[in-house]
Formats: structure tokens, sequence, C-alpha cells
């Protein structure tokens, strides 16, 4: 007895829940009046089979039998208005569809005119003395209810039945009871005790899914919402206890048979049962395996895009607005898809795209050019690429072709364009993600969506600092205004001293003064000189000269200075326009870099050589090196240095620029405590090619 209170309690509640759902949420549409009232019947028979249950004299049989025939005649009419419903374009075939519903429906108002008859008329309760009138008629409501889902699933296009399968189910799994309920009452002329008393429990599991149909439906007027991250508990939880449950039905089985060792046996067991249950809560793989199943079976779409979107802005926000947003923005599209890490290209001054960033993956030495195939694809169609697609189906990929070093990592799975303003901006590799699954629309929205935050974001980073540059140069450009205003006084008074010098150099105090005019003036361009640091070259003449001359001159202006620099010239009478001091300087600067780098009892070589048409002039030292960090991201940035208040952080940066305008290229190695190489790259000029005919008489002369 206790089990069938329990249960139609159970179901009594659910019932009214989801009424008080639909009722908060009502619209007066008629599909949702019709499922109102079918849940409020519900709830009301179950409350009455619980009265039953309780006590058979605080309710009769025949209100029971009524709101018995009630919930019945309420789920048919309901699934009939479904059926009427059907938009022309969502039918599966109009065939019989008008027809078959409504016959089924007056096939069912003719059985509940013989139940109630059986009711008022106690004398034609039984069929021929034998049939119950009740029975039977209970039975083909059953039967007429199967029917209607039936023409509901075969009517409805199989695109949209993904929306109303669970209402299948649920209702489904109430007349299919009944039917089973029934029929054996039938049989065997009484209702089965057993079958009546677990009725309750069936009837509450049918809520949750047609609670699940009713929000995959908004025409119903229900906004039934459940978390995401409940469900997700919840179906652990659930899952863990059905788990423990078997184990624990095991675990006595193994006691009840396994005599004097069943206790010992079954308490390892259940003790190694819940050390795999902890296992498996905590292993990755298993929940994102959940998640994809909580979302492919219980939701119409894959993301709570409320919750995330917090997490993504989270991800991008948290810590300083650094470098390492670059590394935070690829965790943030990851964990999006649940992939397992990424890797970030981003394009650089020179209009290369490298790898700039990782995130539990690692970066690549893949440098993509602006005019790469890659690159113009991602760049035209804004398309997100499926590795493994790709792979199998490259047609879908009309002119694409793919860098080997990027097929090549085993884990590649998606390629995400990052843009801003239609500017592409880089992009990004993702791994596989820890649970298999495939990517739809959903998916590649989304992705495209966050991708562009982080474009935005990234953008944002570079807008800042080219802004704090320019705040920088300006400052400098203040500071040297009034390095300019002093060295004019400056100027005035040795230029006084210089007027004067012809009528007074053999006066002993005119000399005296002058001295110490001319030692005042070296001290305070010395202190000029040390805050400028000589952080700019003027334009000069572009000549033609060798490049190993001016090389050798820079090495010859510091040779006096330790260590020694030693110069090996491997190329001769390479040609260069430029403009040969401000190249000199530029050498010079390098070279005094190593030295101040560098323990006199280091060395340095400065190595001069010729490669496919460029002059490589190489610097290599052993001082005390940079790291890795610094190299990427301080040393080329102006008003960096690792000199502390002796350097101004120009000369390298402005070294580089240099070289660029040349045409050059300019790269550096280093490693802490073991030294540094900068490696520059110029284009040399072409020797002129000698007339044909001094050309022809130089051939015959050596013929």
């Amino acid at each position: 007895m206790y089990i069938g209170i329990i249960g139609y309690s159970f179901s009594a509640f659910l019932f009214l829940l989801l009424s008080t759902l639909l009722l908060t949420t009502w619209r007066g549409r008629a599909e949702g009046t019709f499922l109102l009232l079918a849940s409020v019947v519900s709830g009301c028979w179950a409350l009455s089979s619980v009265a039953l249950e309780v006590k058979s004299s605080i309710l009769s049989g025949s209100i029971y039998q009524l709101l018995e025939i009630s919930k019945n005649f309420a789920w048919l009419a309901f699934l009939y208005k479904l059926l009427g419903s059907l938009k022309k374009g969502e039918r599966e075939s109009d065939g019989l569809m008008v027809y078959t519903p409504t016959g089924i429906l007056v096939a069912s108002c003719v059985l509940v005119v013989f139940e109630l008859s059986a009711m008022v008329f106690p004398g034609f309760s039984r069929w021929n003395g034998q049939v119950s009138l009740q029975l039977a008629g209970h039975l083909g409501l059953a039967v007429a209810g199967l029917t209607l889902i039936e023409q509901l699933f075969r009517n409805t296009r199989p695109e949209k039945r993904w929306a109303v399968k669970y209402l299948y189910f649920g209702i489904g799994l109430l007349f299919t009871y009944d039917f089973f309920l029934y029929a054996d009452a039938l049989l065997f002329k009484q209702v089965d005790r057993d079958f009546w008393l677990a009725r309750g429990f069936i009837s509450a599991f049918a809520v949750p899914m047609v609670a699940i149909a009713a929000a995959r439906n908004p025409s119903w007027s229900v906004r039934v919402f459940v978390s995401r991250r409940v469900i997700f508990h919840a179906t652990a939880l659930f899952g863990a206890a059905v788990y423990l449950l078997v184990m624990s039905a095991v675990g006595y089985y193994i006691k009840y048979y396994g005599g004097t060792w069943g206790r010992a046996a079954q308490v390892i067991f259940i003790f190694f049962a819940i050390a795999v249950l902890i296992a498996l809560l905590f292993s990755v793989h298993l929940r994102s395996r959940l998640r994809v199943f909580v979302s492919k079976h219980f939701f119409n779409y894959k993301y709570d895009y409320r919750d995330e979107w917090l997490r993504f802005i989270h991800t991008l926000s948290e810590g300083d607005l650094d470098d390492r947003i670059q590394e935070r923005g690829v965790k943030a599209i990851a964990d999006i898809v649940d992939s397992g890490g990424g890797t970030l290209w981003l394009r650089d001054d020179s209009s290369f795209y490298r790898a700039s960033a990782q995130w539990q993956s690692c970066l690549s030495d893949e440098v993509l050019t602006n005019d790469s195939s890659m690159i113009r694809f991602l760049r035209e169609r804004d398309w997100i690429v499926d590795l493994q697609e790709y792979t199998t189906s490259p047609g879908l990929y009309d002119k694409l072709n793919i860098t080997r070093g990027i097929l090549s990592h085993a884990e590649a799975w998606l390629l995400i364009p990052i843009n801003f303003h239609s500017n592409l901006l880089g992009f990004i590799l993702l791994t596989k993600p820890r649970a298999p699954r495939t990517i739809n629309w959903e998916d590649r929205d989304l992705l495209k969506t966050a991708a562009q935050q982080v474009g935005s974001y990234l953008t944002l980073i570079q807008t800042t600092r080219a802004l704090l540059e320019a705040n920088q140069f300006d400052a400098f450009n203040r500071l040297s205004a009034f390095v300019v205003h002093d060295l004019k006084n400056l100027i005035a008074q040795l230029e006084l001293v210089v007027k004067n010098a012809e009528r007074h150099k053999h006066n002993p105090e005119f000399m005296d003064d002058a001295v110490k005019t001319i030692g005042n003036a070296v001290s305070k361009m010395s202190k000029l000189l040390a805050q400028l640091r000589k952080g700019r070259f003027e334009k000069g003449d572009n000549k033609q000269f060798f490049v190993e001359e001016a090389v050798a001159k820079a090495v010859n202006e510091l040779y006096h200075y330790q260590p020694k620099p030693k110069l090996k010239i491997k190329s001769n009478y390479m040609r260069l326009v430029a403009d040969k001091d401000r190249f000199t300087a530029v050498i010079v600067h390098l070279i005094k870099n190593a030295q101040e780098a560098t323990h006199e009892q280091g060395s340095i070589d400065v190595i001069v050589d010729q490669r496919d048409g460029e002059a490589v002039i190489e610097i290599e030292d052993t001082g005390v090196g940079m790291d890795e960090d610094f190299i990427k991201n301080k040393l080329f940035r102006p008003f960096e240095t690792t000199k502390g208040n002796a350097g101004m952080g120009i000369g390298v940066y402005e070294t580089r620029e240099y070289v660029k305008s040349l045409n050059g290229s300019m790269s550096v190695e280093s490693q802490r405590n073991v030294g540094t190489k900068f490696s520059l790259r110029i284009p040399l000029e072409k020797p002129p090619e000698p007339p044909i005919n001094e050309t022809l008489s130089r051939s015959e002369a050596a013929s």
C-alpha cells in the first residue's frame, strides 16, 4: 500500500508543479490551454488515487472513474489539437491525416459515453454478463491515444520530430502502461494489484519528458528553464546513484554466495567500486562526454549562451592587460568546444604570420606569408576550417592549400580566423577535443563571434601599445628641445672663446678662463650625451660603397675598447647604395652593445660574408645574453633596455628600422650567460654589366 501512496503522491506533485509552470507562462494559446488542462486533470487523478489508497471510503469509485476518463480524454484532446495545428509545410504527408484523427476522436467520445453510461446505469456495466464496459472503455482510450501518437509521429517531418520526440515518450508511456494494465484486467477479469501500485511511478516518470517537450515548443507558451549546470550535475548524480545501486546489488550477491569469505569479499568489492566511482567523477574526458550527452539530448541549443559568454569574458579579462591576453584568448576559445589546447598566429610588422602564443600546446616554427593560399582563404572566406573534414573532403574548401607544418600536427582540429573590421589579424589552431564531437552551424557561429571579440582585444592591445610608444617619442622630442636649448647656450660660450682667442691667446688669465669654460662645456655636453645616447640618426646622402670597408671602419673605431672586436671578412667587393656614415654608425652601435655586455676576457667576432646576393653581417659575443621573453617582447621595442639608466633602449629599435629601410632583415639569437649573435642581411647592389662590344672584344682577346 505504501509504495502506491508514494508513487501516486509523487506523480500528483510533478503534474501540479508542471501545471503551475504552464499557468505562470500561459498566454491564451490553444495548445497551451489543452496541455494545461491535461496536466491539471492528471494531477487531480493522481490525488484521487492517493485518496483511494489511504482509505476507500474517502472517495467514491465513481469520482475516481470520472477523473480517470477525464484524464485520458484530456490527453487525447491535446494530441488531436497538435495534429490539427500542424502547418502544411510541417507535415510529412497529407493523405488521411485529416480524417483519421477525427475518426479516432469520435470513437473516443463513443467510448466515453459507454463508460459514463456504465457508471450511471450499473446494469449496463458488463456486456453479455462477462466483459466490463469500463475496463473495455479504458483499454479503448489507451489504444486511441497510441494511435494518435503514431499519427502525430508519422505526419511530422523528420527535422521537426526533435521538438516533440519526448512528448511521444511521455504520453506514449502513459497510454502503453494503461493498455497492458487493462488488457491484463480484461483477461483475468480484475485489475492486477501490483500493476496498479506501480502505475503512480510510471506516471511520474512521464512528467519530465512532457516538460522537456513543452520547453522545446514555444507555441505551447511554456518557458520551463533548467540550468545546464543543474542538468549536468543531476545527470552525474543520477548515474552515480545507479552505479552504487548496481554495485550494492553485486556486493550483496557476493556476500550471500561467498561463504565464509563472503563479507570480506563484499567489503573489498564495495571499497574498490567507490574508488572507481571517485576516479570517474574526476575524469576530464568523462565530464566532457557527459556535457555532450546533456547538450544533445536535453536542450534545443547546444550552449547556455549566458554562461558561455560570462565565462568567455571572465577568461579574457582576468589578469593584467599584457601579452598574456593572447594566451587567454586561445584558452577562452578552446574552452567553448572543450578543445585540449591551441596556438595563436598573429601578423607582424612585416606582414608575416608567426606563432605568438599557445595554451596547452607547442609553438610552431611555421611562418606564413600574406600571399599564401591558407591566409588568402581565411581572409577572403572567413571560414572555420575543420581539418578532419579538409583531409577527407578537400573539395569542400575550394582553393585552400594548408601547409604541411600545420597538417603534420597530430592533434590539429580547427582553424579559426581572427578578424577585426574585415582585417585578418591572425588565426588560431585548436587541437582535438577531450571527447569526440562534431561541429555544426551553432558551434561555428559561436566560435566566429568569440574570435571577433578576441580580435577586438588584440587590436586594443596593439593600439594601446602604439599610443604608448607615440607618447614616449613625444616625451623624447620634448627632451630633445631642452637639450637643443642647452646646446645653444654652450655653443654661444665656445663661440665667444674662439672670437677672443686671436687677441688674448697670449694672456695667461684668458687662457685659464678659456680652459675652465671649455671644461665646463665638455662636462655639460657629456651629461647631455648621457641623456640622449645617440637616439637618432640624421639623414645623409646615399652613395655606393663597399660593405666590408664600412664594417672595418666601425671595428677600428672601437678597437681601443675591451674586449677587442675581431674582424673576419669572407667576401669582398660587396656594393651597397646607402648613407655610409649612418650604416657605419649602425655597426658601431651593435659592436659597442656587444662590448658593454661582454667581460674583458670575452670575445667579439664580426663576420662579413655574401649569401644569395645579400650581404650577411654577424656580430657574435660571449656576453651575458638575453632570455627568450626579452627578445620576443622587449628587444625591438623603443625605450626597452637591459642597461638600466645607462641606456635609452632606442638603438636596437632604430637599427632594425634602418635595416628594414634597406629592404634587409635583422635577427638575433641569444642565450643567458652564453652569448648573443646579431645577424644583418641586406640586398646588395648588382655590379653594372659591361657593354656588349666590350664583352665581345674581351672574349676575342682571350681566344
